[in-house]
This record gives C-alpha cells, sequence and structure tokens, in this order.
C-alpha cells in the first residue's frame, strides 16, 4: 500500500573529522510515494567541522581546500555508519541482452531525447540496425598485446527510463577527433595506443575494425590536465577497455602534481571536463590504489558518463572512508552534478561491481543526476560501517551509490536499481549529507529486491537521516 513519509529529527550527534590524502584524494516497509519534486540545490561539502545526528554512528563533511596550490591535495572526509545485517545475494538481472541489434552511429543514444529510446538525432549517425537479439558480451582480452573480438554488447541503461536527458548531459559530438586509435584493424588497437591517446587529451575514437573488441590494459590511462579542456573518450558502441583485474581503467586528478596543475585552485576547477562513452569498462582493479574507482577515478574538473557499461570492476573490500567499485568521484567544478546517462552497472549476475562502500558509484562531496540507468548486483563488501565498530575493518555501504558530504543531491529519473548488496547500510542507496543541506529526488523509477544493511527510516533500502528531504514521483520502491 502507498506509503507516506515526513521528515523528522535525527538522534543523536555526529561529529565531524578532516581526512586529507596525498593526491587530493581525499523501513522494513514496501511502499510508493508521489509528491512534487523539489529541485535540490547542488552543491560541495563545506569545510568539514560539523557532524550530523545518525543513529548509531557518527558522521564527519566532505570538506574543499581552500587558499592557495595544495601540497599533495585538497581534503576531503568520509561518511560514518555502523554496521547493520548482513544482506544475502538473490534474484536475476532486469538488464541483460540487447533486443534488436546494437545502436548505430558514434553517438550511441539519442542527444536529448528519451534515455533509452532507439529513435532521436544520434551525435555520430545513424538509429539502430535491425539484426537479432545480441546476448554476448564479448571476450574479455587477457593478451598483452590487441584487441580480441567479441559478440554484439548487449544494450546499455534501463529499457524502461524515458526521462528527457539535457544538452550538458547528453553525449559529446566526436565528428572531428583528435585521435583515432586503430587503423581498421583489430590488432592496430593496443591498450598502449590507448593510454597514448588519453594522455594526448581530446576527442579519442576507435576504428578496430566492423566487430566489437576488447581491448587489455597493462596500465592506466592517465588524463593530463593541461590537455582539455574536453576530453572525450568514445567507444562507438564496440569498444571494451578491460583492467585485466590488474589495473584500475582510467585516472584524472586536477590536485596530481605529476598530471600538471593548471590552476591555484585545483580543488575547484572547470577543466578537464571527461566524458566517458558508448563503451564498456570491466574488470578493473583498484586495490592497491589509496582511494577506490575501479574503473574511474576522477576528482576534479568534470566527469559525465554517458550510453556506458560497467561490469565486475573493483576496489579495496574493507574500509571505512575507501569506495566506488566501478567510479569514485570528487569536487566536480562548483559543486555541479556529474550526469550518468543511459548506462549499466553490473546488469547480471556475475558482472556486478564490488567495492568496501558504493558497489557502482562513491563520492564524497558530490551530486549526481543519474538518468535512464541501471544498477544490479553491485555490491559494498566491506564490514563494520563507518566509523568502523571494534573488531572490524569498517564500510559496507551503498549496495549502488554511496553518497557521502554536505550540501550535495542525488537525483535519480528513469533508473533502477535491483538485487544490489550491502553489510551495513543501504543495500540501494547511502546518502549522508552531515550538515543536513543536501536531498535526495527520485523520479520514473524502481528500487526493488535490494539486500541486507540496516538504518532505513524513511524508505526500505534508502539510508539516510530522518530529517534528509526525500522527494518521489511516480516511482516504486520496495
Amino acid at each position: 500500500m502507498p506509503f507516506q513519509s515526513h521528515p523528522t529529527t535525527g538522534r543523536g550527534r555526529g561529529r565531524g573529522r578532516r581526512w586529507a590524502a596525498a593526491l587530493g584524494i581525499v523501513m522494513s516497509l514496501a511502499g510508493c510515494q508521489s509528491q512534487e519534486p523539489s529541485s535540490g540545490d547542488a552543491g560541495t561539502g563545506g569545510d568539514g567541522s560539523g557532524g550530523g545526528p545518525r543513529q548509531g554512528g557518527e558522521s564527519s563533511t566532505g570538506g574543499r581546500a581552500t587558499g592557495g596550490q595544495p601540497s599533495g591535495g585538497s581534503a576531503a572526509t568520509g561518511g560514518r555508519a555502523s554496521t547493520g545485517g548482513r544482506g544475502a545475494t538473490g534474484g536475476s538481472a532486469t538488464g541483460g541482452s540487447s533486443s534488436g541489434g546494437t545502436s548505430g552511429g558514434t553517438g550511441g543514444k539519442a542527444t536529448g531525447g528519451a534515455g533509452t529510446g532507439t529513435g532521436g538525432k544520434a551525435t555520430g549517425g545513424a538509429g539502430t540496425s535491425t539484426g537479432g537479439a545480441g546476448t554476448s558480451t564479448g571476450g574479455a582480452g587477457t593478451s598483452t598485446g590487441g584487441a580480441t573480438g567479441g559478440g554484439t554488447p548487449p544494450t546499455n541503461g534501463n529499457p524502461d527510463g524515458h526521462c528527457a536527458v539535457p544538452a550538458e548531459a547528453a553525449a559529446e559530438d566526436v565528428s572531428h577527433p583528435t585521435t583515432v586509435v586503430g587503423n581498421g584493424t583489430a590488432s592496430s588497437c593496443t591498450g598502449a595506443a590507448v593510454v597514448a591517446a588519453v594522455a594526448k587529451g581530446g576527442v579519442i575514437t576507435f576504428d578496430c575494425g566492423s566487430a566489437p573488441i576488447t581491448i587489455p590494459l597493462d596500465q592506466t590511462a592517465k588524463i593530463f590536465n593541461d590537455k582539455g579542456p574536453k576530453i572525450v573518450l568514445d567507444g562507438g558502441g564496440k569498444v571494451t577497455l578491460d583492467g585485466q583485474n590488474k589495473v584500475r581503467i582510467l585516472y584524472m586528478n586536477t590536485c596530481d602534481q605529476q598530471q600538471v596543475w593548471t590552476t591555484s585552485h585545483c580543488d575547484d576547477q572547470d577543466t578537464p571536463q571527461l566524458s566517458v562513452q558508448n563503451i564498456r569498462l570491466v574488470n578493473g582493479n583498484a586495490k592497491s590504489e589509496k582511494d577506490g574507482g575501479g574503473a574511474i577515478f576522477a576528482s576534479g574538473g568534470r566527469l559525465k558518463i554517458v550510453n556506458s557499461r560497467f561490469e565486475n570492476n573493483v576496489c579495496a573490500d574493507t574500509g571505512q572512508d575507501i569506495g566506488g567499485g566501478a567510479v569514485r568521484a570528487f569536487q566536480q567544478s562548483m559543486g555541479l552534478p556529474l550526469f550518468v546517462v543511459g548506462s549499466t552497472f553490473g546488469g547480471a549476475e556475475g558482472r556486478g561491481n564490488v567495492g568496501s562502500n558504493g558497489g557502482a558509484l562513491s563520492s564524497i562531496g558530490v551530486s549526481w543526476t543519474v538518468l535512464n540507468s541501471l544498477f544490479s548486483f553491485n555490491k559494498a563488501v566491506g564490514n563494520g560501517g563507518n566509523p568502523a565498530e571494534a573488531g572490524t575493518p569498517g564500510g559496507g555501504s551503498g549496495g549502488a551509490i554511496y553518497n557521502d558530504g554536505d550540501k550535495m543531491t542525488l537525483t535519480l529519473c528513469g533508473t533502477a536499481m535491483s538485487n544490489n548488496q550491502v553489510n551495513a547500510y543501504g543495500s540501494a542507496i547511502f546518502f549522508v549529507s552531515n550538515n543536513h543541506t543536501g536531498n535526495v529526488v527520485i523520479d520514473s523509477s524502481t528500487i526493488t529486491g535490494n539486500v541486507g544493511g540496516s538504518w532505513y527510516p524513511k524508505y526500505p533500502q534508502i539510508s539516510a537521516f530522518d530529517d534528509t528531504p526525500i522527494t518521489v514521483t511516480s516511482s516504486t520502491i520496495h
């Protein structure tokens, strides 16, 4: 039956903590609710002195460095939560093979139209083919040389998501690439060529032959901050980058001096603007890195993800302040949202992304706008919450999304979350606004069958303070 909730004050009192790192890295009730959504004011966290009430734990803020150019990076802190029950896996994937073939053109999904529609104007050209359903996900490349072939990639995103995509969230134009990886053959598309192209910056496309391919990476492709302003990585719907369970796939950090400092305020600068589109990122591994992001780590500038797929990416299994099996983000310029459009995280059993917190997405002080996307079978496998309970390593919150900080907004539209799993809090979403200025907006979305954890004051599967505004319209949460 419909459930309507109203904000109440939280219990207890948290305390803040500033956390800095060397490279700027810093109900068991079923219910549906319909209300008019409020427009959240997206923003970054303050400078980290306030803490908010948390039932059974303490909180801290996502801070920002001030003043001149930092020596070693800007500051940010992790959230706090204590342990809950342990969930079990279950259910089947809601997103699998594509029907009707793959979309044509480098633009992939429609620009400005329905997020998962097959019509609309594509940036790079044609619409969809009339071929049969593609069920192969493509073979994982294991060699250190060129790419390997594969079957037709599955369709990305939530097939039932039809929310309008604003122009700024659409795929970028790639009609005039800076670098084309490959010369028309699969063997010409190597991991080394990808790394070099990313380092060069600009618009990057691929010419690896007509068949879908997987390109194994032996090292992380790193953005240089002086190679913008825009950097676009477009796989044309046929390219898979494979970290081979050895390396993170993409790295951008405006406060990493080795990647070139370009301003005196690296913690809040508007470039580089990285767009990752029409591509599949698999088997990225950041377990040896300091702060998560198995496929992508992005701190500073802007990041946008469009019509892409993330599978089997991992970061550290435990730790109270680490996360993002697929993507870890900090310090988006001016507090503007990080857009995720028409993309899939996991998508089937055995393909989910895994990390201590935020099986798919994790951030501190970042607003997200997630449109027409699918999150399933991702796992937050840490144990003990944040701060870690005695005798535990900490973590285990946010099966799909871990969103911590101060003034920030999480917006979901046309998005589906199912079969994600946690050990501590927020089997689908963990959202903690430490100064109680953040909000969540959920429209035309489904959040069902996510398992594990506790601390669900308003909605099942969503952990947040009692007084956090959560506006829900035309959605199912149970």
